[in-house]
């Protein structure tokens, strides 16, 4: 086997810091951890039907179905959008749409805290970037009158380690302004935000807003794969420019069906959504030693400085039979370690009441 040595003062670094990552197996604990809002990912059946469980190809050359073309004008119809198209992950889809709707004299201004995926593809695109402060619309606009070219704004609209939201309906006003094209990734908002799930910028009624729009389906949807949603021209651009889709194998049938039964489901949800609500109006009211983030989303935070500290605590609710896990750095800026604890419509009260007890 070829010597990987070089690799182990990377690793040593990591271990200094103590943050090395590490893969964990299941327990059996009380999930606090996954994205898995609704409950869906174990409920997903497609009732005894056969489908394909390889695609064979990309999309443009044996891997095109009926099915996934019949699934992405389902998705577009649902999100209010002219045309949707499939990604086998949300991390595909943010770098295949970032890496190449910006180009070589164009600016691309992006949320501090946008996630890794989008800030990935950002890298890619050849475009000048700046980030502006979180949620800051004064420092956004700041930036924006002196961006260049084509320009894209780029933000999340629930944000994955704070829970937070993004100030959408001014943004897009800023956007409409200065004639920049919005780009929103759904990822934690899809299932959970709004009466159906449909995600806050339809609650916000902001789909004509947007350039862009991603939602992944690995969380509150339950299985795998995103969407990107746009114009009809955006869609043939992502198939004839998105290097992510143009060069990977496609989604099998299997899991495109998959997609299709939860797009069934999940807007049916609504008492799950209120469940949820009622879990995450009790952690907020709880008293607690730590700092906690104010978030109206299943995404709470609990920020205990340190990387140390920060596991200390989770191992003692491990202990407790409570899955919960530490954000350590740099995954998060240092000091702003914390646990990310996520809350599920299947969770009970007397669940969280443990959980906030020992906090």
């Amino acid at each position: 086997m070829a010597n990987a040595n070089f690799l182990l003062s990377h690793l040593e670094a990591r271990k200094q810091q103590n943050a090395l990552r590490e893969l964990q197996l299941p327990a059996g604990k009380i999930d606090f951890c996954s994205n898995d809002y609704l409950g869906l990912a174990a409920k997903l059946s497609l009732n005894g039907e056969h489908y394909k469980h390889g695609s064979a190809g990309s999309r443009l050359l044996a891997g095109n179905s009926a099915l996934a073309e019949e699934t992405e004008r389902l998705i577009a119809a649902f999100h209010v959008a002219e045309a949707a198209l499939l990604y086998n992950s949300g991390y595909d889809a943010n770098v295949g749409l970032m890496s190449c709707v910006a180009r070589k004299g164009d600016t691309i201004i992006y949320d501090f805290l946008s996630h890794a995926s989008l800030r990935d593809g950002i890298r890619l695109s050849g475009a000048q970037s700046f980030a502006f402060l979180h949620n800051d619309v004064a420092d956004l606009e700041r930036r924006l009158q002196t961006a260049t070219g084509n320009v894209f704004v780029v933000t999340e609209s629930v944000f994955s380690m704070d829970g937070d939201t993004a100030p959408l309906e001014t943004i897009a006003q800023l956007c409409t302004q200065y004639g920049a094209h919005l780009v929103i990734d759904e990822a934690h908002a899809t299932g959970v935000v709004g009466e159906r799930g449909e995600g806050l910028v339809q609650q916000l009624h902001l789909e004509q807003a947007c350039f862009a729009r991603v939602h992944t389906f690995g969380k509150a949807i339950g299985c795998h794969g995103a969407v990107v949603l746009g114009s009809e021209v955006l869609r043939s651009y992502l198939v004839n420019f998105s290097r992510p889709f143009i060069y990977t194998t496609a989604l099998p049938e299997s899991s495109i069906a998959v997609i299709r039964k939860a797009y069934e489901i999940f807007p049916q949800l609504q008492e799950e959504r209120r469940l949820l609500q009622q879990l995450i109006s009790q952690f907020q009211q709880a008293t607690m030693r730590f700092a906690k983030l104010f978030s109206e989303t299943p995404i709470q935070g609990v920020v205990v400085p340190g990387n140390e500290a920060v596991k200390q605590l989770a191992a003692t609710l491990q202990d407790a039979g409570l899955d919960v896990r530490p954000i350590l750095y740099p995954t998060v800026p240092r000091n702003s370690e914390r646990l990310r604890i996520v809350l599920h419509a299947f969770n009970t009260s007397e669940e969280l009441q443990l959980l906030t007890s020992l906090l």
